[in-house]
């Protein structure tokens, strides 16, 4: 579970799309705890799969950045299925170091996606 490099824009990986993952085996499980140890490290709150150079639709959020376990969530092939409101927030990319913005964002989201285990969940986030 090594801490990998992560990837900075301008890398092909980056602006190419990511492929939907077939099947979450244990190459997909393995990718997830990389995934979360290198948010962790970075420090993050989120990271996809591609910032760290894999092409696939596989992402890690954690708002509390490792304070709560209970917070972490891990998706496979995510698809944002509901929105409502706006909200703006700054905010920065471990992709683009040094940049923060401030997009609007929808004040909440329902995702569904595959979760860690082989099931389809709904995922709301406010």
């Amino acid at each position: 579970m090594p801490i990998r490099p992560i990837v900075k824009y301008g890398d092909e990986v980056l602006h190419a799309p990511s492929r939907p993952v077939d099947r979450i085996d244990d190459l997909i499980h393995a990718l997830f705890e990389d995934m979360v140890r290198t948010m962790y490290a970075a420090p993050g709150i989120g990271l996809a799969a591609p910032q760290i150079g894999v092409g696939l639709r596989v992402i890690v959020i954690d708002l509390s950045v490792g304070e709560d376990p209970k917070q972490l969530i891990r998706l496979v092939n995510p698809e944002i299925v509901e929105r409502e409101g706006e909200q703006k927030h700054e905010e920065g990319c471990l992709s683009v170091p040094g940049y923060a913005g401030s997009p609007v964002r929808p004040a909440r989201v329902v995702s569904s996606a595959a979760g860690a285990l082989p099931c389809v969940e709904r995922t709301e986030c406010k």
